[in-house]
This record gives structure tokens, C-alpha cells and sequence, in this order.
């Protein structure tokens, strides 16, 4: 089965061609958008391009609100999955530490593509670090995510929140084959697990201790 992998490295809206890819690759059907208590206003900036294509149907998972088996149901119903921007170890410990993380997991594997917006890109790869200018604390926090993509390291906002020296050394401390810094209004497209196409402002990587720009 394809497996399919939006990161975008800000919060909402998608990107205009990569909203395009989304909608068609689910196929109508209701898009399970998955966000913290307290998100629902902005829900429209994830949802108002996607209506522009032609896509109505979304079901919302407010966390950790939503009864665990109910948002499982629905995910497992699902056609798309968006995981929103916001607190990135509140979505951590929302989706990745919970049975809900399987179902996403599930989803991805069987074809259902998945866009990650911020902290939703974080949570994706198989590592999650987040950086302590996202946390607010003194160094950055490394645990587990959804293992969505292997062996990447991926930082967001990363133009906007001065990200270099995060990413300079998160590669140094944590052995991955790819890493990735994504700007704002910035996506990327992995298809089985391999890069295809980016869209948007710029991104990153780091070689041997030096940036380097891929788009």
C-alpha cells in the first residue's frame, strides 16, 4: 500500500498544491483533523482551502477531550488524518502515548495520507525532538513519535524561530540519515517514506555541521 506523509513547517493553512495532492489522494470521505482543547476556532484556517477544492466532510478530534475510543473510531473511518500545530509535547502526550497513535499509525500504513502541521510534523518522524524555544524550557526534549518516517530528524519554524543551532545540534547528538529545518507556509511531501516534493519558502538541512539550503 503507498504510504503518504505531508510535514509543513508552520501551522495551517496547507500549502495551495499540496492541499490539491491532499484532497485527491483521500478521495472523498471525511478528514479526521486531530487538534488540542481549545482549537476550535482556528479550525477554519485547516479547512478553508481544502472547501475551496471541493472537500466539505471533516470530522473534529478535539484532544484529550475526545473519549480515546471514539477518536480511534473515527480515525479508523477516516479518508485523510491532519494532526494540527500547537503544544508539541501536549500532542505527544495526546497521540503518540496513547492507544489513538496506533490508529494513526494503522491509517498511514493502509494508504490514508497524513498531513502534520508544527508540532504535528514533529511528532510524525520516529523521533520527536523538540526544541527548547518550541518548549519553553532550558534544552530540548527528545521522546518517542509516531515513526511515520525513519531515521530523520526534523525541525520546524526554523527560519522564524532562529532554529539553526537546534538542528546544528540535535544531528550532532542523535545519529539520523536525514534531517530537515522547514520555514513557515512550508510543506514537504514524502511518498513511502522518500521525499518527492517540497512547496513553500525553504528548507534545510544540516551536512557535517553546515546548512545547507534544499528549496
Amino acid at each position: 500500500m503507498n504510504k503518504h506523509l505531508f510535514l509543513f513547517g508552520g501551522g495551517s493553512p496547507f500549502t495551495p498544491n499540496f492541499a490539491m495532492e491532499f484532497v485527491k489522494l483521500c478521495s472523498g470521505g471525511d478528514i479526521a483533523i486531530l487538534f488540542l482543547d481549545g482549537g476550535e476556532p482556528i479550525m477554519p484556517r485547516y479547512t478553508n482551502l481544502l472547501e475551496e477544492i471541493g472537500h466539505h466532510d471533516f470530522t473534529y478530534i478535539p484532544l484529550p477531550s475526545t473519549p480515546i475510543d471514539h477518536a480511534i473510531s473515527k480515525i479508523n473511518q477516516s479518508s485523510g488524518v491532519i494532526i494540527c500545530g500547537g503544544d508539541s509535547l501536549g500532542y505527544a502526550n495526546c497521540i503518540v502515548d496513547t492507544p489513538i497513535s496506533r490508529s494513526v499509525i494503522q491509517a498511514y500504513e493502509n494508504g490514508i495520507p497524513i498531513a502534520g502541521f508544527s508540532a504535528g510534523a514533529l511528532i510524525s518522524p520516529e523521533v520527536c525532538v523538540v526544541s527548547a524555544r518550541d518548549s519553553g524550557l532550558q534544552n530540548y526534549v527528545k521522546r518517542k513519535g509516531l515513526g511515520l518516517l525513519p531515521d530523520t530528524l526534523v525541525a520546524v519554524h526554523f527560519t522564524e524561530w532562529n532554529e539553526v543551532n537546534h538542528l546544528k545540534q540535535i544531528t550532532h547528538d542523535i545519529p539520523s540519515t536525514y534531517n530537515y529545518g522547514i520555514d513557515e507556509q512550508t510543506g514537504m511531501y514524502f511518498h513511502n517514506e522518500t521525499l518527492v516534493d517540497m512547496e513553500g519558502r525553504g528548507v534545510y538541512t544540516m551536512k557535517n555541521g553546515s546548512l545547507m539550503q534544499m528549496y
